[in-house]
C-alpha cells in the first residue's frame, strides 16, 4: 500500500509538473487591468457593427476564397490569377461610403489572406497588389477613404500561408501531398522560423506604415499550428508595443490565459447566449457573410435576406456582442450588386433605428423578454428598446414593467404609444393585464419597416 501511495504522489507531482510547463503564463509586458481593458474597448463595444471585407486573387476565379485549397490548384497555375488580378474599377470612397450608409462603424480588410497574396506594398515579399496589373498598394487608399467617414481601421492577417516556401506543411493547410511521407519530403528546406519572422515583419509594416489601427484579426490556429508554430507570445507582444491601443482577436491560440486575447470570435453561428469565459461574460463579435462564401463567389445562390440580416444584428446585440459583416467584392474592385442591395436595406432600417444598436447591449434580467421579441439596452441613456420580430395585434403585454418606464414610443417615426395596467375585468370586449403588467396599445397596422422598434424612457 505504502508502495501505491508513493506512486500516487510522484503521478501526481509529474502532472502538474507537465501542466505547469505547458501553461502559458503571464508575461511582464501584460499588465492592463480589467478595468483599462475596458476603457480601451469601449469605442468597440459601443460600435457593435462593423464591415469584413474579403479580397484577394480568389476573386478572379470567383469560386469560393479557398478554392486553391478546394481544388488542390498547384502554384504554377494558381499563378494565373496574380497575372490577371486588374481591378479597375476599385474606388475605396465607394467603399467607405457603402459602410457609412450601412450604419456600420469599423471595417476589417483581410491584407493577407492565407493564399499568401498580399494587398499593400510589402517589402518582405513579391506576391503582392504592386507586382499585378493592379500596380499599385491598394489598402493605402483603403484606409484613407475609410478614416474620412469616421470609420475605424482594422487588418486581418492570415497566419497561414499557402504561398510561402517557409510555412510547414502539415495534414491540414495548405493543398500539398496529402501523405505522411510526402509531406516531410516536401517540407525538407522549410524553416517555420523564418517564417514567424516573415510574419513579424509583415505585421510590423501593417502597423507602422498606415496610422492608428484599431483592431487586428488574426487567423487562424488548428490542429498542427498553435501558439508554438506561430511564436505567439513574441507576436503579440510585438504588436501591442507597435499599436498599444489595438483589439486583438481570439485566433493566436492563446486561449487559455487572460492577455492574449479580447475578444472571442464565434464565426458563422449565432451563439444562444452571451459568451462567457470560465463562467464570466466577455467581449464577443460573431462574423457572418452575405451567403456561403467569404470571397466573391459568382455563383453562390444561398443569400440571407436583408430581414434575415437585420434580425441578425438585432440579436447581437441583445446578447452583447457585435456583428462583423462580410463583402467579397469582384476582381474588378466593386462590390457585388446583392451585396449593394443588402448594405442598402440594413441603411434604411438603421437611419431611424440605430440608437437601439449603438451604446446598446444584453437588457438587465428584471426586463422579461415579451414574446416574439428581441431586447437592447442603453444604461446611459436609460432606454430600453423591444424590437418586434412579429407585429402583435393592438396590444404588447409587458410582465412586471410596471412603474419602470414613464414613455413609450415607436422609434422609427417617435410617435408616442399608450399604455396601460387595467387589472379588473369588464365587458367580453375589455383586455385585462395581470399586476404588475403594462399593455402598449399599439396601432393595427405594422409600421413601414423591416422590424418596428419601441423606445421606453426608463424611471
Amino acid at each position: 500500500m505504502k508502495t501505491l501511495r508513493l506512486s500516487l504522489v510522484w503521478g501526481l507531482l509529474l502532472i502538474l509538473q507537465l501542466s505547469a510547463a505547458n501553461a502559458q503564463e503571464r508575461p511582464a509586458w501584460a499588465k492592463e487591468t480589467k478595468e483599462q481593458k475596458g476603457k480601451r474597448m469601449k469605442w468597440w463595444t459601443d460600435a457593435r457593427f462593423g464591415m469584413f471585407i474579403h479580397w484577394g486573387l480568389y476573386a478572379v476565379p470567383a469560386r469560393h476564397e479557398w478554392v486553391k485549397y478546394y481544388e488542390r490548384i498547384a502554384d504554377k497555375d494558381y499563378e494565373k490569377y496574380f497575372n490577371l488580378f486588374d481591378p479597375d474599377l476599385y474606388n475605396p470612397k465607394q467603399w467607405a461610403a457603402k459602410a457609412k450608409e450601412a450604419g456600420m462603424k469599423y471595417f476589417v480588410i483581410t491584407t493577407k489572406h492565407h493564399e499568401g497574396f498580399s494587398l499593400w506594398d510589402t517589402k518582405y515579399s513579391d506576391y503582392k497588389a504592386t507586382k499585378t496589373p493592379a500596380a499599385r498598394d491598394l489598402i493605402k487608399p483603403m484606409v484613407e477613404a475609410f478614416r474620412a467617414e469616421g470609420i475605424k481601421v482594422g487588418f486581418y492577417y492570415s497566419l497561414i500561408d499557402w504561398h510561402h516556401p517557409d510555412f510547414e506543411l502539415d495534414a491540414s493547410h495548405p493543398p500539398t501531398p496529402q501523405g505522411k511521407e510526402a509531406r516531410e519530403a516536401a517540407n525538407k528546406g522549410r524553416d517555420q522560423k523564418k517564417y514567424q519572422a516573415y510574419m513579424k515583419n509583415q505585421i510590423t509594416e501593417l502597423l507602422t506604415q498606415f496610422g492608428p489601427i484599431d483592431v487586428l484579426f488574426t487567423d487562424f490556429s488548428y490542429e498542427g499550428k498553435g501558439h508554438k508554430e506561430w511564436d505567439s507570445e513574441n507576436l503579440l507582444k510585438l504588436i501591442r508595443k507597435l499599436q498599444p491601443n489595438i483589439i486583438v482577436n481570439d485566433r493566436l491560440d492563446l486561449n487559455d490565459t487572460d492577455w492574449g486575447w479580447d475578444i472571442k470570435t464565434p464565426e458563422q453561428f449565432m451563439p444562444r447566449e452571451w459568451v462567457t469565459v470560465k463562467g464570466e461574460k466577455v467581449p464577443w463579435e460573431t462574423c457572418q457573410t452575405f451567403s456561403g462564401s467569404w470571397g466573391y463567389h459568382r455563383d453562390e445562390n444561398s443569400w440571407k435576406s436583408v430581414p434575415q440580416l437585420i434580425a441578425m444584428l438585432i440579436e447581437t446585440v441583445s446578447k452583447g456582442g457585435n456583428l462583423l459583416l462580410n463583402v467579397g467584392p469582384t476582381a474588378r474592385g466593386e462590390f457585388d450588386e446583392r451585396a449593394n442591395q443588402r448594405l442598402e436595406g440594413i441603411g434604411a432600417w438603421m437611419k431611424q433605428h440605430s440608437r437601439s444598436i449603438y451604446g446598446c447591449t444584453q437588457a438587465p434580467d428584471t426586463f422579461k423578454v415579451p414574446q416574439n421579441c428581441f431586447l437592447t439596452y442603453n444604461a446611459e441613456k436609460k432606454r430600453l428598446y423591444i424590437h418586434l420580430m412579429q407585429w402583435p395585434f393592438k396590444s404588447l403585454h409587458l410582465e412586471g414593467f410596471k412603474g419602470k418606464f414613464k414613455y413609450a414610443q415607436l422609434l422609427n417615426d417617435g410617435s408616442e404609444i399608450k399604455f396601460y395596467s387595467p387589472t379588473r375585468e369588464g365587458s367580453h370586449t375589455t383586455e385585462t393585464a395581470k399586476d404588475g403588467d403594462v399593455i402598449l396599445n399599439l396601432p393595427v397596422q405594422k409600421p413601414n419597416v423591416e422590424v418596428p422598434v419601441i423606445e421606453l424612457i426608463l424611471e
